[in-house]
């Protein structure tokens, strides 16, 4: 991890932001005064679960993983991309980061003082009603791995895996190398052996194929019955 001052290369103006367009005046001087730009390397991580929260992230460049972790066991619950905030449940009531995030690439972020988001929140509406829907869609997507978890057999769950992560939202970033097969088998819940098992047997009957650790999509349609019948 490492602190980007204003003067160094690699500093971005990220106040142009979208999220942060509906800030005027006294705002945009709150939030450049309560934020600190931070350059993640790959494999560092941005935030663990269970510590205290002070601040809450805006990522400016690269993928993050989020992630629950109990015991020795991972599950894996999104990628994160530029754009989005990492830490929105600590503005609503928790102190503490309830998931842990690691970069799966080198990563700029902007560090802002959850204190300065929860004025905003309060003070601008507009700014306040972008993040609670950011928030819900989060809450939504969560759900969605729950009912997977309790209802979907090992197949369905990474045929679901393989279509989120196949999203053309993701396709800039070539999200298949940069994970190995437990990290798809952290998404899907299930072993990392019955994740190979499974991807062999969607090769063998040409739905998708396998290069290494890439893996392209051949037959759609077929990935989404499996992943709705579960």
């Amino acid at each position: 991890m490492k602190t980007i001052q204003e003067n160094d290369h690699d500093f971005i103006c990220d106040i142009d932001a979208p999220c942060f367009q509906m800030l005027v005046g006294d705002e945009l001087d709150l939030v450049r005064e309560s934020k600190t730009q931070v350059f993640f390397r790959k494999g560092e991580n941005l935030t663990k679960q269970g510590t205290f929260a002070s601040y809450i992230l805006f990522v400016i460049q690269g993928v993050v993983k989020q992630h629950l972790e109990e015991g020795d066991r991972n599950y894996n619950l999104r990628l994160i991309k530029p754009g989005e905030f990492v830490g929105l449940s600590t503005v609503f009531g928790n102190s503490t980061y309830n998931y842990s995030t690691i970069a799966l690439t080198d990563t700029q972020t902007m560090l802002i003082e959850k204190s300065a988001i929860e004025q905003l929140t309060r003070n601008n509406g507009q700014f306040a009603f972008n993040l609670i829907q950011r928030y819900c869609e989060q809450s939504s997507m969560l759900y969605g791995s729950i009912r997977n978890l309790m209802y979907k057999q090992m197949n369905g769950r990474l045929a679901e895996v393989l279509l989120y992560l196949s999203r053309d939202e993701f396709a800039p970033f070539d999200v298949f190398t940069l994970l190995n097969r437990k990290d798809i088998s952290d998404f899907a819940g299930i072993s990392t052996e019955s994740t190979v098992k499974l991807l062999k047997a969607l090769e063998k009957d040409h739905i998708i194929r396998l290069n290494d650790k890439n893996i392209s999509i051949l037959n759609r349609p077929i990935l989404q019955e499996i992943a709705e019948k579960g």
